[in-house]
């Protein structure tokens, strides 16, 4: 089964930019649809964006399309999160996922234990 770790969160300024990782590991992420999603206190967790397995078409949440972009390197087993322009109400617990198919969240699981952004002045 894949396993994630998930890094690059912190805290910044509304307008900043951070980029997010998520290293895989026990399998191939290959085979898999990739996903970001978040959760911030309070609330239940939300999709953010997702991947096909080769790469070749992403998704976003209305909320964050134009400033995130979602990146695999399947050579390196890793998944990227850029994320520009953040905005306070982007502040979450950000998770990433394998999935058997990009449009069908319901098939997301192995998360990792992410990573925190705080957007604060």
């Amino acid at each position: 089964q894949v396993r994630f770790v998930e890094s690059g969160g912190g805290l910044v300024q509304p307008g900043a930019s951070l980029n997010l990782s998520c290293a895989a590991s026990g399998a191939t992420l290959d085979y898999y649809a990739i996903g970001w999603f978040r959760q911030a206190p309070g609330k239940e967790r939300e999709f953010v964006s997702t991947i096909t397995r080769g790469g070749g078409t992403t998704y976003y949440a209305d909320s964050v399309k134009g400033r995130f972009t979602i990146s695999r390197d399947n050579a390196k087993n890793t998944v990227y999160l850029q994320m520009n322009n953040l905005k306070p109400e982007d502040t979450a617990v950000y998770y990433c996922a394998s999935g058997k198919a990009a449009t069908v969240l319901s098939s997301f699981d192995s998360w990792g234990q992410g990573t925190q952004v705080t957007v604060s002045s």
